[in-house]
């Protein structure tokens, strides 16, 4: 084992022994809470996701009516940038609600798991009879990130890519790029008819920072970002920074528009679904949004899904899809009784179906019944996740939760030139070699 590697090792060994410490010190060791079982089937959820709690809505009201009559569904919200903080307080409270969206970084989750705040849901939904509602592939995708554990639910199960406006591209002549040179080509016809190119929202951080880890998968390969965590390779390595060297470009041209570090992602969202900018990476939990007519004014069949472009000379390739299950679910191991299993049972039979027709939104639970897509790019991204070979993760999949908050913080400056991109892979890396 290098030495690099052993430090990062010893770092993450480090980091999950102080959080673990920290939550047996704030809820005195015991882990089993205060008595008494909740009298809701409380779930925080973020403020920017609809898609989840807008199904847990419709089940409520029609197939989990039952659980819903002995265990009320409470929805609380908290704004994505939030969650990480709330969940650590909580659950150094012992306070975690029935249900939760798991933190940012998988690392956050890994810890509450740790201590015993989470269930272990492949042997909870094992006992009732519903695990194998999950799909495969979303369960291969939670236990790469989890380190082999089933910790979350797949209420989402997203590839990620490009969408793009195809009547923009159609009038301009443009053909959906197959090579980075190509997309950048691309952005700036785009630019120069006074079209933005890319939507962004700078005030989350990752939506930018994916285009970095969509960079170097096609440039040095699926491995690049584990290579990284293994201590391998660091961020600071020529090839790495070149990838923020890229993207870094992409906003010193414009191509983001102004003030991308203001720019919310409902706001990203909704210049691309005006046809204010043409292209907009993102995952297919954007599907929901698409289908929506009200937010949709470009229409559906206008919109097109690439996967992100090859680079010249990389070790990568187009078909190796960034896929993830959404800011996933899980549930307190301390709450988790039978009306909360009622719940999850009905929820396992249920929800792929009533997401897929409700919200046009794809999810890791298995479809049980028909449901006919209501638009064509739906129906290709189902195909391509069914066809998938090899998928990759993001960015920040293998970080902790203090270097992913570095990363997606000062995202925004690297494409606004507030910060070189070989000092952002500086300050990424240390925060990683500190963590």
């Amino acid at each position: 084992m290098s030495t690099s590697s052993r430090r990062a090792r010893r770092a993450r060994l480090a980091a999950l022994a102080a959080s673990t410490a920290l939550l047996a010190t704030a809820c005195g060791g015991s882990g089993s809470g205060s008595a008494g079982a909740p009298a809701n089937f409380s779930y925080l959820s973020v403020t920017e996701n609809t898609a989840v709690k807008a199904t847990l809505g419709t089940l409520s009201k029609g197939a989990c009516a039952t659980a819903q009559k002995a265990r009320p569904l409470k929805v609380e919200t908290v704004p994505q940038a939030s969650l990480d903080q709330k969940l650590q307080l909580l659950g150094g409270q012992d306070a975690l609600p029935v249900q939760f969206a798991a933190g940012n970084a998988p690392a956050l989750t890994d810890q509450l798991y740790s201590s015993g705040k989470v269930a272990d849901l492949e042997k909870k939904l094992t006992e009732l009879g519903v695990f194998d509602q999950l799909e495969p592939a979303a369960v291969s995708t939670i236990r790469a990130l989890y380190n082999g554990k089933v910790q979350v639910l797949p209420y989402e199960y997203n590839i990620e890519g490009i969408f793009y406006n195809k009547k923009l591209f159609a009038e301009r002549g443009i053909t959906e790029p197959a090579t980075w040179d190509e997309l950048v080509a691309a952005a700036a016809e785009l630019e120069s008819d006074d079209i933005q190119p890319l939507a962004a929202s700078g005030q989350q951080g990752w939506p930018l920072t994916r285009l970095l880890s969509g960079y170097l998968y096609r440039s040095l390969g699926p491995d690049a970002l584990k290579d990284v965590a293994d201590g391998k390779a660091e961020l600071t390595d020529p090839q790495y920074v070149e990838a923020a060297e890229q993207v870094a470009a992409l906003g010193k041209k414009g191509y983001f528009g102004k003030g991308v570090g203001s720019i919310d992602y409902d706001t990203a969202m909704n210049q691309f679904l005006t046809g204010k900018a043409a292209m907009f990476y993102m995952g297919s939990w954007a599907l929901a949004n698409i289908a929506d007519e009200a937010q949709n004014k470009v229409g559906a069949e206008n919109v097109g899904f690439m996967p992100f472009p090859e680079v010249a000379g990389g070790e990568g390739s187009a078909g190796q899809y960034p896929s993830n299950v959404g800011l996933g679910i899980t549930l307190s191991a301390k709450s988790f009784d039978q009306k909360t299993g009622d719940w999850v049972s009905c929820i396992a039979r249920n929800y792929g179906s009533t997401a897929l027709e409700d919200q046009g939104a794809i999810s890791g639970f298995k479809v049980n019944t028909i449901v006919d897509d209501n638009n064509a790019v739906t129906t290709q991204i189902r195909e391509t996740i069914a066809g998938s070979k090899q998928n990759v993760l993001w960015f920040e999949a293998l970080f902790s939760t203090k270097a992913t908050t570095v990363s997606q913080t000062n995202a925004a400056g690297l494409v606004a030139g507030s910060i070189s991109p070989q000092k952002f892979m500086e300050t990424v890396q240390a925060a990683l070699d500190g963590s």
